[in-house]
């Protein structure tokens, strides 16, 4: 069963500072409050799935994160479940698949996304390791019905030797079993690199795997990416002003939103 029944448009829903981390100023219920109204904009606006991340905890811890992180997630990523009428997917950075994965089966969340899913980069946080094996078995022991979708060459993040966009979507597909895979450009909110969509999509169309956009989709390319892409997570164009850490502007997604149903899905 398909998670989206078209070309999906993703928001996110970026969690200001969580408690615990270094710029968190106090007050959870503003976090929760916040948390809920971007996640009622986005789906006013016609999004068609929300991806809740813990975005402003940075610096990330690299893979583990401790669990009051997974409680406070948990709870916020419940709210959100029982606020809209679409799929919610959970993101825990920098790459805590194990956290994401217990708080989608724990919330009734249908999708996780995991940074580095196969393979290793050299990221901020220091060299990231894929966990597929992990990840795939804790989620047999929890019979979850949680799809993951797995970056290949992900942002803020350099390989470990050459790019190889095609190995790394194969390694993520066909030996990580990755329900789909995300291509970003370098950094939040930067456009992706054609070519490097294309490669992944040549591979990832062949075992039947559907590729996203995960960064730079604006208003002005999301015709074009889709035309390869078979949909997008937009954060930063969803945004006042298009910032990363502004609220959602409800107005502009659904800007997007109808001109995706227009260019697009016609």
């Amino acid at each position: 069963m398909e998670l989206f029944d078209t070309q999906p448009i993703i928001g996110m829903v970026h969690l200001d500072p969580l408690p615990g981390s270094p710029r968190f100023d106090g007050d959870c219920e503003a976090i929760r409050r916040r948390a809920l109204e971007d996640a009622k904009a986005l789906a006013a606006g016609g999004v068609d799935g929300v991806v809740v991340e813990n975005f402003g905890d940075a610096p990330f811890y690299p893979e583990d994160v401790p669990a009051h992180v997974v409680a406070e997630m948990t709870s916020l990523v419940g709210a959100v479940t029982d606020e809209i009428d679409a799929p919610v997917g959970v993101n825990v950075l920098r790459n805590d698949a194990e956290a994401a994965l217990s708080i989608a089966a724990a919330t009734g969340a249908s999708f996780v996304r995991v940074n580095v899913h196969a393979g290793a980069r050299v990221t901020d946080q220091g060299i990231v390791e894929g966990r597929a094996h992990e990840t795939l078995r804790l989620r047999e022991r929890l019979d979850a019905d949680v799809r993951i979708l797995a970056d290949v060459a992900v942002k803020h993040s350099q390989p470990l030797g050459s790019e190889n966009v095609q190995r790394d979507t194969r390694d993520a597909v066909e030996r990580g079993l990755a329900d789909a895979v995300i291509v970003s450009g370098t950094g939040t909110g930067q456009p992706v690199p054609r070519d490097r969509l294309d490669a992944a999509a040549s591979v990832a169309h062949e075992s039947g795997v559907p590729v996203y956009v995960g960064s730079g989709v604006t208003h002005d390319t999301a015709e074009e990416l889709l035309s390869v892409a078979d949909g997008a997570i937009v954060g930063s164009a969803l945004k006042t002003d298009g910032n990363a850490h502004d609220p959602v502007d409800q107005a502009r997604v659904a800007a997007l939103t109808d001109a995706v149903n227009k260019g697009c899905r016609d």
